[in-house]
């Protein structure tokens, strides 16, 4: 396993920015919102939109992540994986540990549970961490139904990995992740093991190594990401890489098209996507956000990639600019006015919910995830990755890609 430090110039870190946005004197837990408002058009439900959803009935129950769009309902399973050619870097006589979930197109999902957003107790380190009693909500939930059998299609289905940023966790893409499943993709999202909030079954919650006894680098996260992808091969062969023999649902080894794999990634995991997808032939098209891309990526790419950013730009990123530059291939690079690292995430959705049942100021809101219009970060997450996979796993051309868009206002295409 690398131990090349990643040292990320100017990420602002989850734990910093919710505590700015916490910082402005609001002292109350954080509140919940209601499944209702959050199906909405207002997806995000944000304090001061034009358009929330009141909620007359009182205090709410639940964070919801903002449903897909897709006409299929969502499946999911997670599974427990052991990497036997890594040693785990604090106990090398062990093999190395991951855990992953996959997201599918599935039918009679009524039958089967929502699934969390987290587990309880790594969502209670988590919000421990950035600031948050940990008993102060539930666990969110999602679309997701646990172990529905898979909708099968007219052939195998695209499949997608997903990486997620440093001192982060496999679910913080929900809404990209879910909407993707709905419009026929499968989603492999995988926890990168001591940069990550993560549980293996029956045992200890483990956090971020904060402390960075375990250097965990770009190299390492893309070297998960090709690991996931050798369970997929296995998976599809007919074989269950679950070490604790979880059963997997119905209908999903016929369900992954082998030839058509792509991958994405926030901060960290967008630099890991572009490594991944330089090193990895099975990966055709890969797509980073807001990847500060270091260390300094020299290597040509002749595949489709697409960069979207509000932090780490060419303009203020020297590495970022410079990787631009070695793209040989269909590429595309976003900029969001307004917008901040973390719009790339959940948070975009479930933070402004409880902002409006708080009645968080404006400006506190703004703090945390920035000046656009969240409504329009949520669409932005469901719209520009699905209009990538889809041209580049399934040739469907979208006009969304082609250049800016009256309904998209704060996406610059810039040359």
């Amino acid at each position: 396993m690398t131990t090349t430090p990643f040292t990320s110039h100017g990420a602002p870190s989850r734990r910093r920015l919710l505590g700015a946005a916490l910082g402005t004197g609001v002292a109350l837990p954080l509140g919940l919102a209601t499944r209702a408002s959050a199906a909405t058009r207002d997806t995000t439900g944000t304090a001061g939109t034009a358009g929330a959803t009141p909620n007359p009935a009182g205090p709410p129950t639940t964070l919801t992540v903002p449903p897909p769009t897709g006409p299929h309902r969502v499946g999911t399973v997670d599974l427990h994986l052991v990497d036997t050619s890594r040693p785990d870097p604090l106990n090398p006589a062990k093999p190395y540990e991951l855990m992953a979930s996959i997201w599918y197109p599935a039918r009679d999902a009524d039958r089967y549970p929502v699934a969390p957003w987290m587990t309880t107790g790594t969502f209670q380190a988590w919000l421990a961490n950035v600031g948050f009693d940990p008993t102060s909500l539930p666990v969110p939930v999602t679309a997701g139904h646990l172990g529905a059998p898979v909708r099968r299609g007219g052939r195998p289905r695209p499949v997608i990995v997903f990486s997620h940023g440093a001192h982060d966790h496999r679910s913080d893409t929900t809404t990209v992740v879910q909407q993707l499943a709905s419009h026929g993709y499968v989603v492999v999202t995988v926890d990168h093991t001591y940069d990550a909030y993560t549980q293996f079954p029956g045992g200890p919650v483990l956090s971020p190594d904060f402390a960075d006894r375990v250097p965990m680098s770009p190299s390492d996260f893309a070297a998960d990401a090709r690991f996931i992808l050798d369970r997929v091969e296995d998976i599809a062969a007919g074989r269950n890489p679950d070490v604790d023999r979880k059963p997997l649902p119905e209908g999903l080894a016929g369900s992954l098209d082998l030839e058509r794999i792509g991958m994405f990634g926030w901060s960290k995991g967008g630099t890991a996507t572009a490594l991944a997808t330089i090193a990895d032939d099975r990966i055709r098209a890969g797509l980073a956000f807001d990847g500060p891309m270091e260390p300094t990526i020299t290597t040509d790419l002749h595949k489709p990639f697409m960069m979207m950013s509000a932090v780490f730009t060419r303009a203020s990123d020297p590495d970022a600019q410079e990787f631009w530059t070695h793209l040989l291939g269909w590429r595309r690079y976003l900029q969001l006015q307004g917008a901040e690292h973390i719009s790339f995430t959940d948070s975009e959705g479930l933070i402004l919910q409880a902002a409006k049942i708080l009645g968080l100021s404006r400006a506190t809101v703004q703090s945390f995830v920035g000046t656009m219009d969240p409504n329009e970060g949520v669409r932005i997450q469901q719209a520009y990755p699905l209009a990538f996979f889809d041209l580049h796993l399934r040739h469907r051309h979208s006009t969304l890609l082609d250049g800016p868009s009256t309904e998209f206002p704060d996406v610059q295409f810039m040359p």
